[in-house]
């Protein structure tokens, strides 16, 4: 008989209403702040700052819902929605982006897939390192 191993899902992380946190969190599941967070906060799924959240740092995610006020940059590999209520100041990173009517955005904001531009570099450089030596055919 074969043992069937659960498949590990991953964990939805909540920063509640009242809860001050001052340093780094890195996270592989979702995370939802309600509270305030004054650092640089990295998770490979989803983060949800609700209405009464606030951020001050960096945040860099797979996707995020915003309807607080953050003050940081903002690097989102799918989909940013700043919701009526959200606050962003702040340069964003984003694939995708909708703003619903109400929010408030102060800064940059540059679209495009992240990894897609890092290669597009990447082959311009190749490109170029070969148009200033090229072979001569020998």
């Amino acid at each position: 008989m074969s043992k069937t191993l659960p498949t590990e899902t991953p964990s939805v992380n909540i920063i509640g209403n009242g809860t001050d946190i001052t340093g780094d969190i890195s996270s592989n599941g979702d995370l939802r702040v309600d509270g305030f967070i004054n650092g640089t906060i990295r998770s490979s799924g989803k983060i949800v700052i609700g209405s009464t959240g606030r951020v001050e740092g960096n945040i860099s995610c797979q996707n995020a819902d915003i309807s607080g006020e953050v003050k940081a940059d903002i690097q989102v590999k799918e989909l940013l929605s700043l919701k009526a209520t959200a606050i962003v100041s702040g340069d964003i990173h984003t694939n995708k982006l909708a703003i619903e009517p109400g929010a408030v955005f102060t800064g940059a904001c540059k679209m495009g897939n992240p990894e897609a531009e890092d290669k597009k570099v990447q082959l311009q450089a190749s490109s170029a390192k070969t148009a200033q030596n090229p072979s001569d055919g020998k």
